[in-house]
């Protein structure tokens, strides 16, 4: 079992920044990949960026390129999400996931493929 806690939410200026974390425990990542999605009330999760195990292969929504990085320290079994340029319209609950893969290439941008899930932080951007 894997057990996944976010942080670093909260709320932020138009065009800010924030770095959330999130730590594992129970399990090394190392041959798990991640993902983080976010959601707003009455809505589906929306994948946000994703990386594979070996951390190699990333990949970001199409609303969030250019802004958001993400990236992985195994030795501290945690994932980040730095965000840049924060707008109004990235409000939203992120949530971390993982899923354990044979391939330390895969990732995956659906949700349904991921196992286990954090409790998710909230992010308030104000215009």
């Amino acid at each position: 079992q894997v057990q996944l806690v976010e942080s670093g939410g909260g709320l932020v200026q138009s065009g800010g920044s924030l770095r959330l974390s999130c730590e594992a425990s129970g399990q090394a990542l190392d041959y798990h990949s991640v993902g983080w999605f976010r959601q707003i009330p009455g809505k589906e999760y929306e994948g946000v960026s994703c990386v594979s195990a070996s951390g190699g292969n990333t990949n970001y929504a199409d609303s969030v390129k250019g802004r958001f990085t993400i990236s992985r320290d195994n030795a501290k079994n945690t994932i980040y999400l730095q965000m840049n340029n924060l707008k109004p319209e990235d409000t939203a609950v992120y949530y971390c996931a993982a899923d354990v893969d044979s391939d330390s290439s895969y990732m995956t941008a659906y949700a349904h493929e991921y196992d286990y899930w954090g409790q998710g932080t909230q992010v308030t951007v104000s215009s």
